[in-house]
C-alpha cells in the first residue's frame, strides 16, 4: 500500500466507501458489516455518511454492469489490473453513470486522486485516460444482444445469470424486470409505530421534533415512510424511547395475517432479532405469551434489548434449534415460522447478497424449510393457526414447500387471510391469492421488498 501514512483520518467520503469496496470485492467482506465498521471510524457529516453509503453500495450492486463497461474502454480485463485500481475505476464509473448529482471533473479527480494514494502514482495517467475517455464517449456504450436476452438483463441490471434465468422460468417479463429496476434502488426506510405506547399521529410529530421527516405510509396503518432525516435514527429521541421499530411494509403484514389476539400464546419460530414478535406483542397489548425462538445466541440478545427498548414484557427469547422442538415443549394458539430463505425478494437490502447466492443454496433451503415447517405444525394446538412465511419469492421454497405439507398434513387448510390485510392496496389477482390462502407480494410492485405468506388453520388433532 502506497503512501499510507498521508491518508486522511477516514474524513473523506469516497476514500472509506473506496476501502468498503475493497473489502468486499477483494476479501469476500460482507457489506453491510464492514460499511457499519467504516462509518463508526469516520469524522464525517450527516451528508457525506450518506455519500459513503451510497457510493459504496451502488457500486457493490453494480459491479457486473460497472466491469462489462470498463472492459470496452481497457485494453486489458478488468479483472488483470492492480486491485486498488480496479475499484476505483469501478466506483468512478459509478458515479459518472448512476450519480446524477456527481459533475463528471469530480468522478475523474477524485478517481485520479485515490489512485494516487492507493495504487500508486505510476496508474494515474491510465485511470484519468480511462475515466476521460468514458466521461466523452458514453453514448457509444453498447451492452449485450439482443436486448431481451439473459445475458443482456444481467449485465444491464448487474444480476448473476443463473437468477435472471430463474426469475424470467416463474414470472413474465414486465414483473421480473420491475423486480430487477427495483432491486438496484436504494432500498427506502419505514418505521412501524409501537401502538403499544403511541399512535402514528403523535409518532410523526415527535419524529418531526427530532428532525426526521416522514410520511404516513398508504400500505399499512402502522408504517410511515422516511423522508428526510438530520440525524441518525438510533439516536433520536423517538427511537430511545422505543416509539418505533425499523421494518419494511411487507415485512410487517406477516403479523396481520397471522391476527394475535391480546391473551394468546404464540411462538415465534425463527425470530430473528425480533421485528416480528416484538409487533406481535405490540398487537396483542403486551397481554399473553410471545415464545421467541432462534439459533444464533447474539440475535436472542437484541432480540431481548429491542423488548426492554419498545416497553413489551411477555416475549421470552430462547436460543435453541427449533428442529429439536416438541409438543411436549409448547402447544400455542398461534405459530409463525418465518423461514430461513434464499432472500430473492429483498435483494435491494444487501448490496452484496446477489453475488453470495447459488442455484445449490436454493435446494439445501427447501429441505430445511420442509423440516421446519413439519416441526412448527406439530406446535399448533388444534383450532390454531400456522403462518409461513418467507423473504423469497421462488415458489419451489413456498407454495411447493406448502402444497407438500398440506399433502401430508390433512388436519390442516389452507385460511382465507384477505380480510386480515384489507388495509393493503393489492391488486385483484393477489387479493384472490390471498383468500385462497398463499400470497406472493414481487418486489417493487407495491413498493415493498418482496414476501410469501401462507396461512394455514389445524381443523383436528391429528
Amino acid at each position: 500500500m502506497h503512501n499510507q501514512k498521508s491518508e486522511p483520518p477516514l474524513a473523506d467520503p469516497r476514500l472509506a466507501a473506496l476501502q468498503v469496496i475493497y473489502q468486499v470485492a477483494e476479501k469476500g467482506a460482507y457489506a453491510n458489516l464492514i460499511l457499519d465498521r467504516a462509518l463508526q471510524k469516520t469524522v464525517l457529516s450527516t451528508q457525506d455518511r450518506h455519500l459513503v453509503t451510497e457510493l459504496a453500495n451502488g457500486t457493490i450492486r453494480m459491479f457486473k454492469h460497472l466491469d462489462w463497461v470498463l472492459n470496452l474502454f481497457l485494453n486489458r480485463s478488468i479483472s488483470d489490473l492492480n486491485p486498488w485500481l480496479r475499484n476505483i475505476l469501478r466506483m468512478s464509473v459509478y458515479q459518472l453513470l448512476f450519480m446524477d448529482g456527481v459533475p463528471d471533473y469530480a468522478a475523474i479527480n477524485s478517481g485520479v486522486n485515490l489512485t494516487r494514494i492507493k495504487a500508486g502514482p505510476g496508474l494515474t495517467g491510465l485511470a484519468n485516460g480511462v475515466l476521460r475517455n468514458l466521461s466523452r464517449h458514453r453514448d457509444a456504450i453498447r451492452y449485450p444482444e439482443p436486448s431481451d436476452s439473459i445475458a443482456y438483463y444481467a449485465v444491464y441490471y448487474s444480476q448473476p445469470e443463473w437468477l435472471v434465468e430463474k426469475l424470467l422460468a416463474n414470472y413474465d417479463v414486465q414483473p421480473v424486470l420491475e423486480m430487477l429496476r427495483y432491486f438496484n434502488q436504494r432500498p427506502g426506510v419505514v418505521l412501524r409505530t409501537n401502538t403499544f405506547k403511541t399512535d402514528r399521529i403523535q409518532l410523526m410529530a415527535r419524529l418531526a421534533e427530532d428532525g426526521i421527516t416522514v410520511q404516513p405510509s398508504p400500505r399499512s396503518p402502522w408504517a410511515v415512510v422516511v423522508e428526510k432525516m438530520e440525524t441518525n435514527l438510533a439516536q433520536s429521541g423517538a427511537y430511545q424511547q422505543g416509539l418505533f421499530y425499523v421494518q419494511n411494509e411487507s415485512s410487517m403484514l406477516t403479523v396481520p395475517i397471522l391476527a394475535p389476539r391480546p391473551g394468546e400464546s404464540i411462538l415465534d419460530l425463527c425470530c430473528g432479532v425480533g421485528g416480528k414478535s416484538t409487533f406481535i406483542a405490540e398487537v396483542m397489548q403486551d397481554c399473553g405469551q410471545v415464545r421467541a425462538y432462534d439459533i444464533h445466541k447474539n440475535k436472542v440478545g437484541l432480540l431481548k434489548s429491542n423488548c426492554a427498548r419498545l416497553g413489551l414484557s411477555i416475549v421470552t427469547g430462547h436460543q435453541q434449534d427449533i428442529l429439536a422442538l416438541t409438543p411436549a415443549d409448547h402447544m400455542a394458539d398461534g405459530v409463525l415460522l418465518d423461514a430461513p430463505c434464499s432472500g430473492l425478494g429483498v435483494l435491494s437490502r444487501r448490496s452484496d447478497s446477489r453475488w453470495h447466492k447459488n442455484p445449490q443454496d436454493l435446494e439445501q433451503l427447501q429441505a430445511l424449510q420442509a423440516q421446519m415447517l413439519e416441526i412448527a405444525g406439530h406446535l399448533v394446538r388444534p383450532g390454531g393457526r400456522l403462518v409461513y412465511s418467507t423473504c423469497t419469492i421462488n415458489p419451489a421454497e413456498n407454495q411447493g414447500v406448502v402444497q407438500d405439507f398440506l399433502q401430508r398434513h390433512p388436519e390442516f387448510i389452507l385460511e382465507n387471510f384477505g380480510a386480515d390485510i384489507g388495509f393493503f392496496p393489492l391488486s385483484s389477482q393477489d387479493r384472490h391469492d390471498a383468500s385462497q390462502g398463499m400470497l406472493t407480494i414481487l418486489p417493487g410492485h407495491y413498493g415493498t421488498d418482496g414476501m410469501f405468506y401462507a396461512k394455514l388453520r389445524r381443523i383436528k388433532s391429528t
